[in-house]
């Protein structure tokens, strides 16, 4: 059996009992990815002889005594934007090609500290700007749900090694969806964290008044796991939280939970098999014990939420990505002159999207402009954040679609960025606000495509957004399933 359909727990209770070696977990992951990775595309760099030298040490440990760790011996998968000491780390960008990363991300850190098994680097859309995983300098990543359809982005390349049972465990950052989207098109778990839960120190970042570093899995219990060994604070990260980190009870009961309802997130859906899984859910959860509370009295501005994302975003990545000047980083060219070296290079810097995005960026903070854009988006968001708390003050979780969507065909958006962009709808609220969510499978369409349910909660409540995660999951039957490869199940 290959151990990337396998889940965490098993894997780590299987190593911890010595019923298999680090080292056999590791050998059948690498001729996992090796079979079926030709087909999605999900991984930039697998280093075999690296990840086999990793699993000796673990075993070594093993044999000495030294078997703590919640992750033991569990294969995980990381985003090419998370910093791994000593190897190669791109972005999805030629500009960072040949840069070699000279300290491990705090993440990093606390997966090695809990006995995981880093396995390699993830495709994504350039510096993590994109819903498709279409804009990486190296290539698409193919849903294995079927393999026309992209995984979603930008951590397309992590969750598509989730849902194909490459690994069980992987790891992606969320600037406005892009560990949720991409979950739900791929039919995996995938949690952002209240913002500041986890460290973003070694984190390339894209906008950092809203990335989030979060785990993706087959599994909510999974994700908990994960999430758990990688929260906490860190004093290396100006923004991180100080707070406690508590674990959720995932075989709670959801009666006497309070579910908020609000139109933007179901009965504005134009897709009537997601709106008809999204109100499956709510009826099981009605039939738990939860009381259902409609919140359309309160105005969530979500119809307000892209274009307040797209200005603070774009604001934030032109400001961040101004370092990558062709000095510091990126290919060597000779030139006689500024135009033939920019004709040299401009194929080995940044892509379409990136260049799109950092000029309107630029021009949303220059001068005559960023109070019209930047500032206006800044109140903008304060609004967004305070509706959201006058919403919890009535519900503890919000529940609805993660998508308007299942996951659709590779190279349909790709020359309209604005409809691209609305892939994102119902996730960049979450993002603005800094709130915890977890995506989650809700059922299947009759296409054979994934559809996701998202769980929103109040800034803080990690635990609680895992735990009612925990109960849609019970009655779903999409628990810890790998997707087949190119058709329906």
């Amino acid at each position: 059996m290959n151990a990337g359909s396998r889940s965490a727990h098993s894997i780590a209770a299987d190593v911890r009992a010595r019923r298999c070696s680090v080292r056999e977990i590791a050998t059948q992951t690498l001729a996992g990815i090796e079979n079926l990775d030709s087909q999605v595309g999900a991984f930039l760099r697998v280093d075999r002889q690296a990840v086999l030298r990793a699993a000796e040490r673990l075993d070594a440990r093993i044999a000495g005594g030294d078997d703590s760790g919640t992750l033991l011996g569990v294969p995980v998968a990381l985003k090419d934007n998370l910093l791994v000491a000593g190897e190669p780390t791109t972005a999805g960008s030629r500009i960072l090609e040949g840069f070699i990363a000279p300290y491990d991300a705090h993440v990093v850190e606390r997966l090695r500290a809990a006995g995981a098994l880093l396995i390699g680097k993830t495709n994504l859309d350039e510096f993590a700007m994109g819903s498709s995983t279409e804009h990486s300098a190296y290539g698409v990543t193919r849903n294995p749900w079927a393999l026309d359809r992209t995984p979603g982005g930008s951590s397309g390349g992590s969750a598509a090694a989730v849902a194909a049972g490459m690994v069980p465990l992987a790891l992606g950052s969320d600037t406005g969806g892009s560990i949720r989207q991409p979950a739900a098109f791929t039919g995996c778990v995938g949690f952002k964290p209240t913002y500041g839960r986890v460290s973003r120190y070694g984190l390339i970042a894209f906008a950092s008044s809203l990335d989030q570093i979060g785990p993706l899995a087959r599994s909510v219990a999974d994700t908990a796991a994960c999430y758990l060994a990688i929260a906490g604070h860190d004093a290396r990260d100006a923004t991180s939280r100080s707070t406690q980190v508590d674990a959720p009870a995932l075989d709670r009961s959801v009666a006497g939970r309070r579910i908020g309802v609000h139109r933007d997130y179901l009965a504005a859906l134009p897709d009537r098999e997601v709106r008809s899984a999204i109100e499956r859910v709510l009826e099981k959860l009605r039939d738990g014990g939860a009381h259902i509370v409609a919140l359309d009295d309160i105005d969530l501005l979500t119809e307000h939420a892209l274009s307040i994302y797209y200005v603070i975003a774009n604001s934030e990545a032109s400001s961040n990505l101004s370092r990558f000047d062709g000095l510091r980083y990126g290919p060597r060219h000779e030139g006689t002159d500024l135009a033939s070296t920019y004709a040299a290079t401009r194929g080995d810097c940044f892509g379409r999207e990136v260049r799109r995005r950092i000029l309107l960026g630029t021009f949303a903070l220059s001068a005559g402009h960023r109070d019209a854009y930047y500032n206006k988006a800044q109140l903008a968001r304060t609004a967004l954040r305070q509706a959201y708390h006058r919403a919890f003050e009535r519900v503890d979780a919000i529940v609805g679609a993660t998508a308007p969507m299942p996951a659709f065909p590779l190279g349909e958006r790709t020359e309209d960025p604005l409809t691209m962009y609305l892939a994102d709808t119902l996730t960049v609220p979450a993002s603005l606000a800094g709130l915890p969510a977890v995506a989650l499978p809700a059922g299947i369409t009759s296409g054979g495509l994934p559809i996701g349910v998202q769980v929103i909660g109040n800034e803080g409540h990690d635990a609680r957004v895992l735990e009612i995660a925990a109960a849609i999951e019970r009655d779903s039957g999409y628990v810890d399933r790998s997707a087949p490869l190119g058709s329906a199940p």
